[in-house]
């Protein structure tokens, strides 16, 4: 005898402000990992060179996603992370023009989002994604994953033994779990993480209490100088280094967008709604250049949709 599952559409109506926070903390979790790698990445090009800022990232990403479901209804359950997708140009650009040149090509990405947005609104949605069928989309995300593998093994064999377990942990509650347990088990992998981290190695707990005494309770992380902002009222700006920039950066977004109707694509099917229709593809990739165009504008990468989240 089969049961059928159904999905939990209204977290705070079905389980109450208490959960809900709980699996927003897993949420958080969920998209940390990623979203941060990318700045980190940026940041080891070479000796000297200033890649991305974490911080920058991560605010980036948290407004982006709010004004994603402003755009979207607040219809569709996406978090909006670092796209890895931009590496490459990242380290090709930043170390030669710097990132203040680098975010401007991302900015310019943006824009293309928001022009497909308004073709496909124009021409509407099934003639558009004609051009986008599972069997380019899907083998397309893929590969942007397969491209990390590299880092995801090098980072576990500096600590094989950490990184087993968040995987030991998120199998046991996937599997034996039940209740609330079974719905966090990335939370709860991370936690378990940080305790087995803080009972092996004396030196974590003392990281952990001198980065929390260090952290400023509160502050924008945002440095004009190191925007494309700053980087227009500079009396150097170079229009052809930027142009160089947004060429090579722009064509990129093609790639992305291709894999924003991809995760769209799987979230709906996902979640038993058909989100390229309502709110719309268009609104979307609306939602999603607009966040990229504003993450670059303040000095962070270019966006995308988190499978993860």
């Amino acid at each position: 005898m089969s049961t059928k599952i159904t999905g939990i559409y209204d977290a705070r109506k079905e389980l109450g402000w208490g959960k809900s926070i709980i699996m927003g903390l897993q949420q958080c979790f969920a998209m940390f990992g990623a979203t941060i790698l990318v700045p980190v990445l940026t940041n080891s090009y070479g000796e000297g060179i200033v890649g991305l800022s974490a911080s920058v990232t991560l605010f980036c990403a948290g407004v982006a996603t709010l004004w994603f479901h402003f755009i979207t209804k607040g219809k569709v359950p996406v978090f909006l992370g670092s796209s890895f997708a931009f590496l490459g140009m990242y380290q090709a650009i930043i170390p030669q023009y710097g990132k203040e040149y680098a975010t401007g090509g991302v900015v310019a990405a943006g824009g293309l989002y928001v022009i497909l947005a308004i073709l496909i609104k124009v021409l509407g949605t099934k003639r558009v994604m004609k051009l986008f069928p599972p069997a380019v989309c899907g083998p397309l995300i893929i590969l942007i994953g397969i491209n990390l593998a590299g880092s995801a093994i090098d980072n576990l064999f500096t600590n094989w033994m950490l990184g087993i377990v968040p995987i030991l942990v998120i199998i046991i509650c996937n599997t034996w779990g039940k209740g609330m347990i079974k719905i966090i088990p990335i939370l709860l992998g991370v936690i378990g993480s940080y305790i087995f981290a803080v009972i092996i190695d004396p030196s974590v707990r003392a990281n952990v209490a001198q980065n929390v005494h260090d952290a400023e309770w509160l502050a924008l992380p945002i440095h004009m100088e190191h925007t494309v902002i700053g980087l227009f009222m500079r009396d150097n700006l170079d229009g052809h280094l930027l142009l160089t920039s947004v060429v090579t950066i722009v064509p990129l977004s093609l790639a992305t967008m291709v894999e924003h109707i991809g995760d769209v694509s799987a979230i709906s099917s996902t979640c038993n709604r058909n989100y390229i229709e309502n709110p719309g593809l268009h609104r979307t990739l609306m939602g999603d250049g607009l966040a990229t165009a504003f993450a670059g504008m303040f000095g962070g990468p270019a966006n995308t949709t988190y499978g993860e989240n």
